[in-house]
């Protein structure tokens, strides 16, 4: 009989693990005492993947957070000993009017929105060795040149100035290819967060940037932008746009969910599909994010999409079902752990 083949699970969480100043997530996460994270190291070791890639954590040069953060969850029984972050574009000062306000200085007028730099970056935790010379990293493209960009204008003028659409470079936060050396093989991990389409004007500049940071993406799977993955990967992050409700370049992330290279595991939830939003057309169960109603309401805004080399042998949205085990994590009104939910899936060769 035949040895079955080891899986992977490769999940990714839009947990709040950002402060709002350098060295503040570290100090928390040293104290032990702060509930959210306490909460969200439980969600992440009851789920225990082998890679987890975290969309909204706090980058400081030395990894000094990221690695007591990893010690949290070793703690709690799930050990990932292996990390990787680089700086992000949020955060990252310009000197410029990058929002159309007026103004400088302000957190909307970094590359990324961040109130300083390194907020709210992308942080990397494997179970196994992270080849970190083979890194491809998108995040110094400018927007502009990104083939078939669409920048924002505001009549016939660039916005908010031509000035800013000469720096601006396309990733909000960052775009990296991040090989793993897995068993049976490398996996490829093509990770990003996205900014939220909303918070602009009528030139729709965040709606714009959204839909481009994913067609990033498919210029890179067929070729056309860096060396195109090889073998496995794993397409992960939050595009914050969902396929089907709430505001954005809805079409962007439900063509990419059809691309041929990929498979949408449509992972699912008995939380989510008992939340459901009324007016909104797509399938509760598969939302990860819980919002209030109307503003934007329950949305998929995560993703976890294998190459179509994979196997899909399982897949979860970590929203349990009020009154059910793995309830109390999420908190009394389900907001313990932020509004994100994690998204996984297991993987075989």
């Amino acid at each position: 009989m035949a040895a079955q083949a080891e899986t992977l699970k490769i999940a990714t969480f839009a947990a709040p693990l950002s402060r709002d100043g350098p060295g503040l997530l570290l100090r928390d996460i040293a104290r032990g005492e702060d509930a959210q994270i306490a909460a969200i190291v439980q969600i992440i070791a009851s789920v225990q993947p082998d890679i987890l890639l975290l969309t909204d954590f706090d980058y400081d040069l030395g990894g000094v957070t990221l690695d007591a953060f990893a010690q949290s969850l070793a703690d709690a029984g799930l050990a990932l000993p292996h990390a990787f972050a680089l700086r992000p574009n949020a955060g990252m000062a310009t000197g410029l009017d990058m929002d159309g306000d007026g103004r400088t200085g302000a957190p909307r007028d970094a590359q990324g929105y961040g109130r300083f730099a390194g907020n709210g970056g992308l942080a990397i935790l494997s179970r196994w060795p992270i080849r970190i010379d083979d890194v491809q990293d998108f995040s110094g493209l400018l927007w502009r040149d990104l083939p078939g960009a669409v920048l924002p204008m505001q009549g016939d003028q660039p916005f908010p100035s031509a000035a800013a659409q000469a720096v601006q470079r396309l990733s909000s936060t960052a775009h990296w290819s991040v090989p793993i050396v897995a068993p049976g093989g490398d996996v490829v991990l093509l990770a990003w967060s996205a900014t939220p389409p909303v918070f602009d004007g009528p030139e729709d500049m965040n709606g714009l940037r959204g839909r481009d940071e994913l067609l990033l993406w498919r210029h890179h799977i067929e070729g056309n932008l860096g060396a195109a993955p090889a073998g496995h990967f794993v397409l992960l992050g939050n595009a914050n746009l969902d396929p089907f409700d709430g505001d954005g370049r809805r079409d962007s992330i439900a063509q990419m969910l059809r691309h041929p290279a990929l498979i949408d595991p449509q992972p699912v939830s008995a939380g989510g599909a008992a939340a459901d939003d009324p007016g909104h057309s797509g399938p509760p169960a598969r939302d990860t994010a819980d919002w209030p109603d109307n503003a934007p309401g329950n949305l998929r805004v995560s993703y976890v999409l294998p190459s179509v080399d994979w196997t899909i042998v399982d897949t979860g949205v970590f929203w349990p079902a009020p009154d059910t085990p793995g309830a109390d994590l999420l908190g009394t009104d389900g907001q313990l752990a932020g509004a994100h939910r994690l998204v996984w899936v297991e993987l075989s060769r």
